[in-house]
């Protein structure tokens, strides 16, 4: 079996190059290509093929990690039409969403003192799953507009609500124990 490495990830998992992706046939596909280039299966081939199994494995893997996560997929869309998200250097954002995030922080910030703490995580994790929902409908409707400049601002913004949302649990997490 080969795999093009150059490929990209929807061709590799014989998906169109869109937001929405069937899930069950991206998994399904992610199995065949798991069991057809597993490494073991290769081990008692010439030192090339089984460097090449397990390069091919780490990229079918990369390629199923970001179709099957909504951000990770909507960022790699951005980079196919050749637009970074340029994460790090680009911190200009409407002022109203930037207002929500500051709110959306120092309300984190209070959670841990609060009578019931994890009662108002959940209740921060509620609002940021709406806000991602949003953020995520956004997308979509820029994408299927090609309207790239828009889904490149709601990427940056969905950003921000992921790492409230990896936040939160993380919180969540250290409260638990």
């Amino acid at each position: 079996m080969q795999v093009d490495l150059s490929s990209n990830y929807f061709d590799l998992f014989g998906l169109p190059r869109q937001f929405v992706v069937d899930e069950s046939a991206l998994t399904l596909r992610f199995r065949q290509l798991q069991t057809q280039l597993h490494p073991d299966k290769f081990a008692s081939e010439p030192s090339a093929q089984r460097r090449w199994s397990m390069q091919a494995a780490s990229f079918v893997n990369a390629g199923f990690q970001t179709l099957s996560h909504d951000l990770k997929r909507a960022i790699y869309l951005l980079e196919l039409h050749d637009i970074s998200v340029d994460e790090e250097t680009d911190t200009q954002m409407a002022p109203e969403f930037l207002m929500q995030q500051m709110e959306h922080r120092e309300a984190l910030e209070m959670a841990e003192s609060a009578a019931d703490p994890l009662a108002r995580l959940d209740g921060i994790r509620a609002e940021l799953k709406v806000a991602t929902a949003k953020q995520s409908d956004a997308y979509a409707v820029a994408v299927e507009s090609q309207n790239w400049s828009q889904a490149r601002t709601v990427v940056r913004q969905w950003q921000f609500l992921d790492k409230l949302t990896r936040e939160v649990k993380s919180m969540e997490e250290r409260l638990d124990q």
